[in-house]
C-alpha cells in the first residue's frame, strides 16, 4: 500500500534500534517503519563531546532526505524518553515535516540543577567506570518490578543492550541532554494528531507529567499502560503496538 504513513522511532538513551524490534515486526502492515541508530549507539560513528538534542534531529533529517519519502514528504515522529526530547526538537524546527507526534514516557521540560548534575555523573562514569555498570544500576528505574520478576529473559537483554553502548556516546548524550531547553511553549502551538504513551509505574516520568503534555497539547490523547515502567513498548508490547496500531490507522491518508 502506497498511502501507509512513515513512521519514524527515534530510540531513548542508553540504546539502539533494537529497542523497538517488537514494534518494526509489529507494525509493518500499517506503516513504513524506520528504526534508525542515533548517532555513536549501535552502528556507531564518530560523536563530539557534547551531542545535543537538535544535533540528533538534525541528523535524521538528514536520513529522511536521503532515503527520501515513500508517499509523502510528511512522517509520524515516535520518540520514547531521549527520543521523545528529540522528537520535540525536530518537530520545533520542521513542523512542516511531521504528520503526527507520538511521545512515549517522557516529557517537555528542561533538567532540574540536580538533574543535570546526575547526567555529568552519568557522563563521568561511563568514561571512568564502563557503561556496564550504568545499564546495571539503571534497570530497576527503567523497569517495573512486575517486569523484572515476570520476564528475567528481557531484564537480561535490555542490561545487554545497554552495556554494550561506546561510553563517548552514552557521556555525550548525556551531557546532550543536561543542556536541552524547555520546550513546554512549544506543546499549545502543536497542532497535528498527538498521541502520549506512558507507563503506570514509570518513576523517572511519573504520571503527572504525561498529564500535564496531555492537557497543554490539543486534541491529544493520553494512554497509560499498566504494569510497566519507562520502556513500555518492550514492557508490554502487544499493548503498546495495539495503541500505536489504532493511531496509525486514526490518520487520514496522505
Amino acid at each position: 500500500m502506497t498511502d501507509l504513513p512513515t513512521l519514524l522511532l527515534i530510540h531513548g538513551f542508553p540504546h539502539d534500534h533494537t529497542l523497538w524490534d517488537a514494534q518494526v515486526a509489529a507494525l509493518s502492515a500499517s506503516a513504513h517503519v524506520l528504526a534508525p541508530d542515533l548517532r555513536g549507539f549501535g552502528a556507531g560513528g564518530p560523536v563530539p563531546d557534547v551531542m545535543t538534542m537538535e544535533a540528533y534531529a538534525e541528523d535524521l533529517k538528514k536520513l529522511l532526505d536521503e532515503r527520501g519519502l515513500p508517499g509523502s514528504e510528511r512522517i509520524v515522529l515516535c520518540g520514547l524518553s531521549m527520543g521523545g526530547y528529540i522528537a520535540l526538537a525536530f518537530l520545533e524546527r520542521w513542523p512542516e515535516r511531521v504528520q503526527a507526534l507520538v511521545l512515549c514516557n517522557t516529557r517537555s521540560g528542561a533538567d532540574t540543577e540536580e538533574g543535570r548534575a546526575a547526567r555529568q555523573e552519568t557522563a563521568r562514569n561511563a568514561k571512568e567506570k564502563g557503561v556496564p555498570v550504568i545499564a546495571r544500576a539503571t534497570l530497576p528505574k527503567v523497569l517495573s518490578e512486575h517486569t523484572r520478576t515476570s520476564d528475567p529473559e528481557l531484564v537480561a537483554s535490555m542490561e545487554a543492550m545497554m552495556a554494550r553502548q561506546r561510553p563517548d556516546a552514552v557521556a555525550a548524550a548525556a551531557l546532550g541532554m543536561a543542556q536541552r531547553p524547555d520546550r513546554t511553549a512549544l506543546l499549545s502551538s502543536i497542532s497535528v494528531p498527538t498521541l502520549i504513551i506512558t507507563g503506570a509505574e514509570d518513576e523517572l516520568m511519573p504520571l503527572p507529567t504525561s498529564e500535564a503534555m496531555h492537557q497543554a497539547i490539543a486534541h491529544s490523547e493520553l494512554v497509560v499502560i499498566p504494569n510497566v515502567a519507562h520502556l513500555s513498548n518492550v514492557e508490554d508490547p502487544v499493548r503498546f503496538n495495539a495503541t500505536l496500531r489504532n493511531f496509525l490507522s486514526s490518520l487520514p491518508h496522505a
